[in-house]
């Protein structure tokens, strides 16, 4: 039997210094391993649906996400329903690999959005140009970085800039 886990009872905690958000997420395991950055780091996830994978205990587990309960996670039927459920000050800001300036020009401030795409089509485009919008730099020959990955760089980044490490 497999149980809803968008029903366990979650880890609140009072205002995190950077909320990460995963735009309708395609891959569990992507999402596993964000959810365990921002447990580790203590940064609220947030995720908008629907997400390409069921949200259960058996689908999770095989994602390696056997501490859910550790996360302090939000889930919002919609963008629109994130932008009217944000603290008012707080900014979102949007990462794609179609922006032109780098992740490290960007400077956050405690209790910012960090937005990401999809992983196989990044951030819709009337979502990204509607924010400040930026890259991870890529010197090889992809496409892109793993979702996961990408959200380790940034978040990482940014707790360092404000001192919280």
């Amino acid at each position: 039997m497999t149980r809803d886990i968008t029903k366990i009872r979650h880890r609140t905690i009072n205002a995190p210094a950077l909320h990460v958000v995963l735009y309708e997420p395609e891959i569990p395991a992507n999402t596993g391993n964000i959810a365990r950055l921002c447990a580790a780091a203590e940064v609220r996830l947030h995720l908008i649906h629907p997400l390409g994978f069921r949200v259960d205990d058996r689908h999770l587990r095989r994602a390696g996400l056997d501490y859910w309960s550790e996360v302090d996670i939000r889930h919002h039927t919609n963008y629109e329903a994130l932008l009217e459920q944000k603290e008012k000050n707080a900014r979102i800001i949007g990462f794609s690999r179609h922006a032109s300036e780098l992740y490290t020009a960007a400077r956050v401030r405690r209790g910012d959005f960090l937005l990401f795409g999809p992983e196989t089509r990044g951030l819709p485009p009337g979502i990204r140009d509607s924010l400040p919008c930026y890259a991870i730099p890529i010197w090889g020959k992809v496409r892109s970085l793993n979702l996961s990955t990408s959200v380790g760089i940034v978040t990482y980044h940014y707790l360092h800039q404000m001192g919280i490490f």
